[in-house]
């Protein structure tokens, strides 16, 4: 049984991973559809939810959090908490690069809402497929899209940053974006303490965890 309910999630899993890639449906876009297997495990204790990839990193890589400067800090708080990322699902709230021209210069942007709703029905069903008992937000964009899946009470992710809540029958943390520029909101040794809070949620996890969702994957 335990081995059809994972071969059932990595087929449905595998038809979304295509089902992404052929999607145009946003302006403004570098189409880069991170999402795959470079995301991590579908059976992980750990979901982290970013907002889009970014020009220098995974619109590159084709891994989130892979390449910029973003990425080495949360590989860094990722080591500081004892969390081994090859145990980790990453993906974001949006799957393409959203990108702002400024005559030949091009910048990254904040995804638009009409842009996290073309992706919505692509994040719910990786949410249902890939069922960690943690998910971590990072910042306002991965919040609201959590929230449009199920409604959460986190208004502001600096005052509210670190503090486990129910979510969705699962712990839902918030935590500031990685990005340098938020070094303003938390300084890096908050950042530090607030991961290796995760950290301790996670080892406190069972080593075997069974998807909750197995009959709804059987079906």
């Amino acid at each position: 049984m335990g081995e059809r309910i994972i071969s059932t999630t990595h087929k449905l899993f595998s038809s979304l991973v295509e089902e992404v890639s052929e999607c145009y449906s946003c302006e403004e876009m570098a189409y880069v559809h991170v999402l795959g297997s470079v995301c991590g495990p579908l059976d992980a204790h750990l979901l982290i939810v970013g907002e889009a990839p970014g020009r220098l990193g995974s619109a590159k890589t084709g891994i989130p959090f892979r390449g910029d400067r973003s990425s080495y800090r949360l590989d860094a708080l990722l080591e500081f908490a004892g969390i081994d990322r090859s145990e980790v699902f990453v993906t974001n709230a949006v799957l393409c690069n959203p990108l702002r021209c400024f005559g030949d210069h091009v910048r990254n942007r904040t995804p638009r809402a009409r842009e996290l709703a073309a992706c919505d029905s692509f994040f719910r069903r990786t949410l249902d497929l890939v069922q960690a008992p943690i998910v971590v937000a990072l910042g306002a964009i991965a919040l609201r899209a959590l929230n449009q899946i199920e409604r959460h009470d986190i208004d502001r992710v600096s005052i509210e940053a670190g503090r486990p809540r129910p979510w969705a029958g699962r712990t839902l943390i918030p935590l500031v974006h990685p990005s340098p520029r938020t070094q303003g909101l938390r300084s890096w040794a908050e950042q530090r303490l607030d991961w290796a809070s995760v950290g301790e949620l996670v080892r406190q996890q069972p080593l075997e965890f069974k998807v909750n969702n197995s009959k709804d994957l059987l079906k």
